[in-house]
């Protein structure tokens, strides 16, 4: 008889080909069609023509960038999915994205240098994320309280910003909203978000067997021995610097971390070994794919990619929160 687990790999194979399928789509799509054949030899062998500068000048970087950012949204959404126990819990949804957008922003206000960018969405993120727990944690862990003081903070966050942008001058406004709206036309060092990814992914794998003890309940927790204060605060960490990095990175991207895990779960199951993998595949290969839409559906004209994630993941967010609550969880 073969082991749970291993029953769930070939799904985990299967999200691995999607993603590959993702990355192969992007390089080829775009104002220019390269050919499959071409592109395989330009990858490996640049000869200088405008196809090879096209394809390891432009595509390869953003390409690689968006798979980099969907990922560690997915990660960050499936870290902040456990640690409120609720399929519906997301950095967007809970404000967190905002929080650190915030940062951001303000840190552009003030002028602060492109270095101070980074810690400014970092402490944004933690402060989102902190006053989340202190507002919405009032004696009992109630994940329903806790969503819904989410979205509450997360239109705190969104009138902050609107009174950041409202003092901002005029000629780096339109650059800054097309920002905020999720905008990966700029990210072309994509071995800064690849990096976090698997500094991420190995952090959050090495939490993945008490992430699987958590979810069953805080007294069953306690009672196998996780330090429950501890680990929440390892992901309150884990999920801020995530939530920072893919803000800094490419804007205010919504509902990637609510859709690519709860895909993951429902074809890897819950088991955090497998399910965290398969979450950053399929934010990657989603993020990808709505990038690739993105730059081609109006070209010359380039979308907020955050745009088209918002389109279909505000009807997913709207399904699962019209479950009952036996469904969701």
């Amino acid at each position: 008889m073969h082991h749970p687990l291993e029953r769930r790999l070939p799904w985990l194979g299967a999200l691995m080909l999607l993603a590959l399928g993702a990355l192969l789509l992007s390089l080829l799509v775009g104002s220019v069609t390269i050919a499959p054949g071409r592109l395989w030899t330009l990858l490996w062998h640049p000869d200088g023509s405008p196809h090879a500068q096209i394809v390891h000048q432009l595509r390869l970087p953003r390409t690689l960038s968006a798979f980099g950012v969907g990922a560690v949204l997915a990660l960050a959404g499936a870290l902040m999915q456990v640690l409120l126990r609720n399929p519906l819990a997301d950095p967007y949804v809970l404000g967190v994205s905002g929080a650190a957008a915030s940062g951001v922003l303000g840190a552009m206000l003030l002028g602060w240098p492109l270095a101070w960018q980074a810690p400014a969405a970092f402490g944004g993120a933690l402060t989102g994320i902190l006053l989340l727990f202190a507002l919405g944690h009032r004696g009992r862990w109630e994940p329903t309280r806790l969503l819904l003081t989410g979205v509450v903070l997360a239109a705190g966050w969104s009138a902050l910003i609107g009174f950041i942008l409202s003092l901002s001058p005029p000629v780096r406004l339109p650059g800054m909203l097309f920002w905020l709206m999720g905008d990966l036309s700029d990210a072309h060092r994509p071995a800064l978000p690849l990096t976090l990814l698997a500094a991420g992914l190995v952090a959050s794998l090495l939490l993945a067997p008490r992430l699987n003890l958590a979810i069953r309940g805080d007294l069953r927790a306690q009672a196998l021995g996780i330090d429950l204060g501890r680990l929440r605060w390892q992901i309150y960490l884990l999920a801020s610097l995530l939530t920072a990095a893919a803000v800094t990175l490419a804007g205010a991207v919504g509902f990637v971390g609510l859709v690519a895990p709860h895909g993951a779960r429902l074809l890897l199951g819950s088991d955090h070994r497998l399910l965290l993998p398969g979450a950053a595949l399929a934010g990657g290969a989603l993020l990808t794919l709505a990038d690739t839409a993105a730059r081609t559906l109006v070209a010359p004209i380039q979308l907020p990619v955050g745009v088209l994630t918002a389109l279909f993941g505000v009807p997913l967010f709207l399904y699962l929160l019209g479950r009952r609550p036996g469904e969701a969880r």
